[in-house]
């Protein structure tokens, strides 16, 4: 009983703590829920406040929203506008590739096929369908295994090899392919900003074709080339051969006692063939610099003496025409330059020579002037001005073409090949200069050329003389250009100048109390010449001295026909030799005793004569080179042909050889090396003089090679041989040559 009244006891105990806790709960959560209460009340006006502000934006947002959705519609509309734009243009491009004729393809980064047109996928129709995503390295497979492809004899996997490096280069070289049925392909390769590989296939077939015709036809051109200059090579020695004949044969001719009429027959063909040479160099030089084979060999020379000689040598012809040549050098200028003086005297040659042939009255001018370009270097300008038949305007721009002339009633009867004018602008180009021409039908022509030389050394014209004891001068010509070219040179030398245009004029300024120290006076004038004129001062009592300036080659004895002048001069008057004339006249030389000279020892009665070989297989020839040293005092020996050469050079050991070069069975070049070695087993040298009629640019180079030591062009000059001959004789031979006889001195007077 009792532990059950415990039992009891305990559970309400239990009972009741429970309760007492379920109170304290319940009042915690009326405490909690209070607080929620109030917690939810603010947050119910917080959220209410905040349900305002909200709903007042999201009144904003539906009122931007509305205005976004037109925007977006708009926007919308513009892509799709764009996209459909895009895709045009792709179609349009792809359109465009399709129709192209060449081959497009574009492979990706990992060289996989993206797109290709028909152009570049029918390469391989009807040997295996090329697809996207092929891979490159599967294309070139594809090429090389169904032999698509010429790989001129290389090993095909080479072949694969190399084009696949190709195409490794950041810079993609053009490639062109070969194909096995001929065509040839060009593959134009480069890699895209985004990796990808771009490639392009161009047909060329067509074009390869005719750059192959091209150069067939290039080749075929070098060769004729090759055959004119042969043929011109060739043609200059079968016309040099007989023209040797004819030339040699009329110069020893005129050397003969004749009549006046055989005389002027031999001297006739003597300067046609002279002419005839001078044609078929002009021809051979245009061949020379057609094939730029022309070469200029610059040294110094006196461009003033070189004008004048040129001036003199054309003086006959301008004689015979009445025609007056006249030079004007600039008196400041330097005479002494660098130059080719050949190709220098052949360009004054032709340029006066035409100015002379087409002038009928008048006169021919040569005029040099020019500037200091730099230290050591002039700018000339050298102009022939002409008073000839002149050319018409629109002809100017065709004188200087190869083989031209004007064609015209006026210069129809004038001869010539057309090409001096063309080689004169050649040669003046080659020297860096330039050419021009002025002129007017019916009034004459002025030729002209710009150049730049290097001055030479210095050379003081008149150096050591003594001082020029002269004021004033007399100048008369009827020539207003030839007076003021005098002017100019006197006033040079210092000298106060009057000009007369005749002898009346002079006779009356010396009459009126004129003081002169000299007086220069032209040869040939209207009315009174110089010569009439000397006299007639002369009978009024005038000893003034007079200088003759003549054109005549002939008036050299002048002086002692009338004994009145004090000098004569060959125009046009070289300003050097101006000055040591006037220099003769102020300070006359005395002339000195001179001792007699020792007489020449004789000669050992037992010298042998000098032995000379000449190799020539023409029989004309040889008569010539007979005739030419007949006065030569020589054992002379013909050879026909390189193989008797050789054989009479090991029986006679001659002391010079002329060898012809051109000959039967063996020539010349053959012959003399066959001299040349035996002489390097057996020592010894004797001398080689080639002779030939080749004329083109390298046969110099080519006969010399072959161990002759001389070169000489036919036709051959008499006292060019003679020279050879006397230059060549050993000092255990006679004397080839007889000795010039030495004139004794004139001694003074008393």
């Amino acid at each position: 009983m009792p532990r059950m009244q415990i039992s009891i006891m305990e559970k309400l105990a239990q009972e009741r703590r429970a309760r007492l806790a379920a109170e304290r709960l319940l009042e915690q959560k009326k405490r909690e829920l209070f607080s929620a209460n109030q917690k939810l009340a603010m947050h119910a006006r917080a959220l209410s406040d905040q349900i305002v502000e909200q709903r007042h934006g999201l009144e904003r947002a539906r009122s931007e929203a509305e205005s976004l959705k037109g925007e977006n519609s708009r926007v919308r509309t513009d892509l799709e506008r764009a996209n459909s734009a895009a895709l045009i243009a792709q179609r349009r491009l792809w359109d465009a590739l399709e129709t192209i004729a060449d081959g497009f393809a574009v492979f990706d980064a990992d060289l996989r096929l993206v797109a290709a047109n028909r152009a570049y996928l029918a390469f391989f129709q009807g040997e295996i369908a090329v697809t996207a995503g092929v891979t490159y390295d599967s294309v070139l497979r594809i090429m090389v295994r169904h032999g698509m492809i010429d790989v001129e004899g290389r090993d095909p996997l080479d072949w694969h090899h190399e084009m696949i490096e190709r195409i490794r280069r950041r810079r993609i070289e053009p490639y062109v392919l070969k194909l096995a049925d001929g065509r040839h392909i060009r593959m134009i390769d480069r890699w895209g900003d985004a990796g990808d590989l771009v490639c392009l296939t161009q047909d060329i077939s067509e074009t390869y074709r005719r750059e192959t015709e091209l150069e067939e036809a290039r080749d075929r051109a070098e060769a004729a080339n090759r055959a004119k200059s042969a043929f011109l090579a060739n043609m200059s020695h079968e016309i040099r051969t007989p023209m040797n004949g004819v030339v040699g044969m009329s110069e020893l001719l005129c050397e003969t006692a004749l009549s006046e009429d055989q005389r002027l027959f031999a001297e006739t063909i003597r300067s046609s063939g002279e002419a005839l040479l001078t044609i078929i160099n002009d021809v051979l030089d245009y061949s020379k610099i057609e094939a730029s084979k022309l070469r200029l060999y610059p040294e110094a020379f006196d461009l003033e003496r070189c004008i004048h000689e040129v001036t003199v040598l054309l003086m006959p012809s301008a004689r015979d025409k009445g025609i007056q040549l006249l030079v004007d050098f600039d008196l400041f200028l330097p005479t002494r330059f660098v130059a080719d003086p050949g190709r220098m005297r052949q360009i004054l040659t032709n340029l006066l020579g035409n100015a002379v042939k087409f002038t009928q009255n008048g006169h021919v001018l040569t005029r040099v002037v020019g500037l200091e370009r730099d230290k050591g270097h002039y700018e000339l300008h050298v102009t022939v001005e002409d008073t000839g038949i002149g050319i018409a305007r629109e002809h100017l721009d065709h004188v200087f073409g190869e083989f031209n002339q004007v064609e015209s009633a006026s210069n129809r009867k004038f001869e010539g090949t057309g090409l001096g004018l063309a080689i004169t602008r050649e040669l003046i180009q080659m020297m860096g200069g330039s050419v021009w021409v002025d002129s007017e039908l019916g009034r004459g022509s002025s030729f002209g050329f710009r150049i730049v030389l290097p001055v030479a050394e210095p050379r003081e014209e008149g150096l050591g003389l003594p001082a020029l004891e002269m004021r004033a001068a007399l100048v008369i010509d009827d020539l207003m250009v030839n007076r003021v070219i005098l002017e100019r040179q006197l006033q040079t030398f210092g000298l106060n100048v009057t000009l007369c245009r005749n002898a009346t004029e002079a006779l009356e300024a010396v009459e009126k109390g004129g003081v002169f120290d000299i007086v220069l006076t032209d040869h040939h004038m209207p009315d009174i010449d110089g010569v009439q004129m000397t006299k007639r001062l002369r009978e009024r009592g005038y000893k003034l001295p007079v200088m003759l300036l003549t054109s005549d080659a002939h008036a050299a004895d002048l002086s002692e026909m009338t004994g009145e002048f004090a000098g004569l001069l060959q125009k046009p008057v070289l300003r050097s030799e101006l000055l040591l004339a006037l220099h003769r006249i102020c300070h006359p030389e005395q002339p000195e005793v001179a001792e007699l000279p020792p007489p020449p020892e004789p000669e050992p009665t037992l010298a042998r004569p000098m032995r000379v070989l000449a190799a020539e297989d023409n029989r004309t020839n040889q008569l010539v080179f007979r005739k030419m040293v007949k006065d030569c005092d020589i054992d002379l020996t013909f050879a026909n042909n390189g193989r008797e050469a050789v054989d009479l050079w090991r029986q006679i050991r001659p002391d010079l050889v002329f060898m012809d070069v051109s000959m039967p069975e063996m020539d010349g070049r053959e012959a003399t090396r066959t001299i040349r070695e035996a002489e390097a087993q057996a020592g010894g040298h004797v001398p080689i003089v080639a002779l030939t009629a080749h004329a083109m640019d390298g046969d110099s180079e080519s006969i010399l090679a072959s161990g002759m030591d001389h070169y000489l062009t036919k036709p051959l000059k008499k006292n060019i041989i003679l020279d050879m001959i006397r230059s060549h004789c050993p000092e255990d031979a006679r004397p080839a040559l007889p000795l010039p006889e030495t004139p004794l001195p004139e001694t003074a007077p008393g």
